[in-house]
């Protein structure tokens, strides 16, 4: 494994981090297997591991807690996120702070992950949802700085909305963030145009989340495909999505000159080509995934010509409506 400065934080994070939604919130997790996930994620040197409270009502910070405390000898980050109070993912123009992130709120939502996880601190608290209109509204500042001053974080960040990185880029440049999380794979390329440009010039943490496009990109996906009732990718890729994703991931195949199951760490390379990207967090249940991905993270990236070539595959959607 190979490790990236942090920004400004200086942290060295491992690569390849490891998102904890799947094991939280996902249909068809299971607890030893996640467990067991993690632990190898560990040997094998991953170091960043990113929860939050809604992550199975506060189920993957457990997970997160029980992780550190059986890795003693081991230096691990630690990263949860305070849901929106209005429980709308994602936030809207207009939103209003008093009603997605009022002070009382941020607080009680960084005690309860402290309770189900069992820590001490977290060594980042991201807010889930983000308006960049809030970036001035000194409410927001003074709560995170309480919770820093009284040892319960230690950096703060934002999880930008789903296919709006320019909805972070005036935080960046305030200063008064760490970090942000964002979507960024092979078909999600915005956050090249404006974000990381400011994330680099800011000193910023990236934390690049959903390399796969929701499984899209594994190229296990496509017409025919079903979900368990209650799996949220049914509705992501609804229609026509599944055929056309199939179709797509096999063009990248394709134009790489590779087989389609190459896909996957293909785009995750693609990822980690970028250098203002601190780690990539793919979510991950099961062992071989852990081996699989982690294994991307040798610091080698992927070849000019193939970034190149995956550049041709940016994939403007909104798929919200």
């Amino acid at each position: 494994m190979k490790y990236r400065s942090f920004g400004r934080l200086d942290w060295p994070v491992a690569e390849v981090g490891y998102g904890m939604w799947g094991m939280g919130g996902w249909t068809g997790s299971d607890d030893e297997e996640s467990l067991a996930s993690l632990d190898r994620a560990v040997e094998l040197g991953c170091n960043f591991f990113d929860s939050a409270l809604v992550y199975g009502a506060g189920h993957s910070d457990r997970l997160l807690g029980e992780l550190v405390r059986r890795h003693p000898e081991k230096r691990l980050y630690t990263a949860t996120k305070v849901p929106p109070k209005d429980g709308r993912w994602p936030s809207r123009r207009g939103s209003r702070l008093d009603d997605t992130f009022p002070a009382d709120h941020i607080e009680r939502s960084v005690h309860a992950s402290l309770e189900h996880s069992g820590l001490a601190s977290f060594d980042l608290v991201q807010f889930h949802v983000w308006e960049d209109d809030w970036t001035e509204d000194e409410r927001w500042q003074r709560a995170m700085d309480d919770l820093k001053r009284q040892g319960l974080i230690g950096a703060v960040g934002l999880s930008l909305n789903r296919w709006e990185p320019w909805n972070g880029v005036r935080a960046v440049k305030s200063g008064l963030v760490d970090a942000v999380q964002v979507i960024y794979n092979v078909f999600d390329q915005a956050p090249e145009d404006e974000l990381f440009p400011a994330c680099a010039e800011h000193g910023v943490g990236v934390l690049a989340r959903v390399p796969f496009d929701e499984g899209g990109l594994t190229g296990r996906i496509g017409a025919d495909t079903t979900f368990p009732d209650g799996d949220f990718r049914d509705d992501y890729f609804r229609g026509d999505r599944r055929r056309e994703v199939g179709e797509r991931v096999a063009a990248i195949a394709a134009d790489l000159g590779v087989a389609v199951e190459d896909v996957p760490e293909a785009a995750l390379r693609y990822i980690l080509s970028a250098p203002e990207v601190s780690t990539v967090i793919p979510g991950m249940r099961s062992v071989r995934n852990v081996e699989r991905n982690i294994a991307a993270g040798d610091g080698r990236g992927l070849p000019a010509e193939q970034v190149a070539t995956l550049k041709q595959h940016r994939w403007i959607r909104n798929w919200y409506r």
